[in-house]
């Protein structure tokens, strides 16, 4: 029987490129892979047909060959099938097919070592705490390896031994016409070895559900939705693979005087009209405890003082924030006969223009762009 031309095989004219002919290739292949039509004696033919004309026409010198005496009494006149060109779409068909290795191609063993899953722990804390860091401890339910059997599933005296169907490959190799292709073993699951006497604590799982106390550092400064990862502290790996990691999430409460913005800490504090007035020394809550701020003679309302240092340490260890007294004139809400008496006194000798106050050039402008 005579052969096609290898150009008409794979739909491509005399005159196309490398990677017009590598194109075509790989549609016809996937196309007309055995894989894909079981049973269909055509479409392995042509599987068969589209290999030999791509491993002649992606060789400079054989496509030459061919371009010049064309097949020889049925032959190309060269090597028409070339094995070693179906490794560069070995990533073709194990797409495809979950082939791990195609006509040969290295049989490389899939380790069955899988890392532990990462843990996420929400951790909630006092606003003192999140400003000053504490040790503390948490417990975490979490998948541990197992200490009867030290994570290997294999019971007392006993080991896990090579899989009798892959022979402890971890895969099965399987040959079909001129290609073979290679599977994870169902056996093991790609382990390549089985435990004929699982442990009796873990099942032959090598981990065992356990909740586990942790001390954990909280560095000074952590602030709401922040996070810490602690490395190794996840559930335990299978097949001695890696522990995963924890994560730590922070969630601050409120606190009752101080409001925090990064680093700095904000607090209103009422003031006396006497004490606005004629100025006066008081006391004010710090994160650090009590202190005195001087209150000048003639402070209006809404006055803000700033307190440098008195802030939140930052987590990265850089400097401290500061914190801002904000000092409201009270207005007594009832009076006695003597203060409204005293009052009256004052308003009569006092001149209080209810005229607008102007506003600042620069609060103009912030109100106009927001």
């Amino acid at each position: 029987m005579s052969k096609r031309d290898y150009y008409e095989i794979l739909a491509v004219p005399r005159s196309a490129s490398e990677q017009e002919i590598k194109t075509a290739y790989r549609k016809l292949a996937v196309k007309c892979h055995p894989d894909k039509n079981p049973g269909n004696k055509e479409a392995e033919e042509r599987f068969k047909e589209a290999a030999e004309a791509y491993s002649v026409l992606s060789d400079p010198q054989k496509r030459a060959h061919f371009d010049r005496f064309g097949h020889v009494n049925g032959s190309s006149g060269v090597s028409g099938f070339d094995p070693s060109i179906f490794s560069e779409f070995g990533d073709i068909f194990g797409d495809l097919f979950g082939f791990g290795d195609i006509l040969g191609g290295g049989g490389r063993r899939r380790s069955p070592a899988q890392r532990g899953s990462d843990l996420r722990y929400n951790l909630e804390l006092s606003f003192m705490d999140a400003a000053f860091g504490l040790k503390t401890k948490i417990k975490i339910p979490r998948l541990d390896a197992c200490q009867s059997c030290s994570g290997t599933g294999a019971g007392p005296g006993s080991a896990s031994t090579a899989c009798p169907t892959c022979h402890g490959q971890g895969q099965i190799r399987y040959q079909q016409g001129f290609f073979s292709i290679s599977r994870t073993c169902h056996h093991c699951q790609g382990a390549g070895t089985i435990i004929r006497n699982p442990c009796k604590e873990c099942r032959g799982e090598g981990r065992v559900h356990r909740e586990r106390t942790l001390e954990i550092k909280i560095p000074p400064g952590v602030d709401n939705g922040q996070r810490m990862r602690i490395s190794g502290e996840g559930e335990a790996g299978t097949h001695g693979g890696p522990s995963g990691d924890l994560d730590i999430v922070f969630f601050v409460k409120e606190h009752e005087i101080f409001e925090r913005k990064q680093t700095d800490v904000f607090c209103t504090v009422p003031i006396s009209f006497p004490q606005a007035a004629l100025g006066a020394e008081i006391t004010i809550p710090t994160l650090q405890g009590e202190e005195k701020l001087k209150i000048p003679e003639g402070t209006q309302s809404g006055k803000v003082f700033r307190l440098q240092g008195k802030g939140i340490a930052s987590p990265t260890g850089k400097g401290r924030g500061d914190q801002y007294v904000q000092v409201n004139v009270a207005t007594p809400a009832k009076l006695t006969r003597e203060q409204r008496k005293l009052i009256e006194q004052f308003a009569e000798i006092s001149e209080v223009s209810n005229k607008p106050l102007e506003r600042k050039i620069l609060d103009k402008v912030k109100d106009i762009f927001g």
